[in-house]
């Protein structure tokens, strides 16, 4: 597969303030891989998947949208959830249930890199719950050359229990990530006193090599060593923001793919630049739709 995408799926059980409950699929990498796939690129998606109810209902939604499970089913395993109670505003708090669950339950070996994967792509639970984060770590240790490491935090501040263990990670990943997005939320929690800005150009010298730094309907900055630049975010009619930077993510890693360039290429801001704007749209018309459903290519304006 060209683009290989390692963490969780799971199921948002969204509680409505009248009791009522809707089950929907998602997780960052899961919405991630099911982008870049619906916009014509060889996609696996490395996660655990449970064979029950919800598992099933997940699988079905990847194998629709060509994304192969190379990772076999976590046979007695359920899968993963987020509770997530809306008040009478809309506004959601989550509980996550993870321990032993199938998105946790990924181990060295379960998913190996292989000759035909290109991208690497981690991140969310991938770097909390255990043990996958070990697993994760390894393999973007283990990437080799050629492979462009993209990584999105999406940091999870309520199920994060080791705070320290967490960040400490978080730095070694980030020695070896060529492509980090991050959002302001992300970047608020990594250092809530400092600007965000800083905070962003911080992780340039942590290792990273491009950091894409999306805040919602604000532009996007693109940030690589000294140099700073500025991509507008056109206005959409917003139905929700539900999975619109798991899309962004996954339309620029399909774009940079389609584009014929490598990891080396990222010296080159101009490429990058045009990835992200092509990105943008995908992530604007994403936004105007119920739930996480990224357009396919034939959706996008020519």
């Amino acid at each position: 597969m060209t683009v290989l995408v390692v963490g969780e799926a799971l199921v948002d059980l969204i509680v409505s303030p009248d009791g009522g409950l809707e089950a929907v699929p998602g997780g960052g990498p899961f919405n991630l891989a099911r982008t870049a796939a619906r916009l014509g690129v060889r996609t696996a998606f490395g996660g655990g998947i449970s064979p029950d109810v919800f598992g099933r209902r997940i699988a079905a939604l990847l194998e629709a949208d060509g994304v192969a499970t190379p990772v076999a089913p976590r046979t007695g395993l359920n899968t993963t959830l987020a509770i997530a109670e809306l008040d009478s505003g809309g506004a959601a708090s989550y509980t996550f249930y993870v321990d032993g669950t199938a998105a946790a339950e990924l181990h060295e070996g379960d998913v190996v890199i292989g000759d035909d994967v290109e991208i690497l792509a981690v991140g969310t639970l991938g770097l909390i719950a255990e043990p996958i984060a070990t697993t994760v770590e390894a393999l973007v240790a283990e990437a080799p050359d050629r492979v462009l490491v993209f990584l999105d935090p999406n940091c999870r501040p309520t199920i994060i229990r080791d705070d320290a263990g967490y960040r400490a990670r978080l730095d070694r990943v980030l020695r070896r990530a060529d492509v980090v997005k991050v959002s302001g939320d992300d970047l608020a929690y990594l250092d809530p006193d400092a600007d965000t800005l800083e905070v962003a150009r911080g992780l340039l010298r942590h290792g990273a090599r491009v950091v894409l730094f999306t805040d919602g309907g604000d532009s996007v900055r693109i940030l690589a060593g000294d140099t700073e630049v500025v991509v507008p975010v056109p206005g959409v009619e917003v139905v929700d923001t539900v999975g619109a930077g798991d899309a962004f993510g996954g339309a620029f890693l399909a774009f940079w793919q389609q584009a014929g360039h490598h990891r080396d290429d990222l010296a080159d801001l101009e490429k990058v630049r045009a990835a992200v704007a092509r990105a943008i749209v995908v992530a604007g018309i994403t936004c105007t739709r119920v739930g996480a459903d990224p357009p396919r290519l034939a959706d996008l304006p020519v």
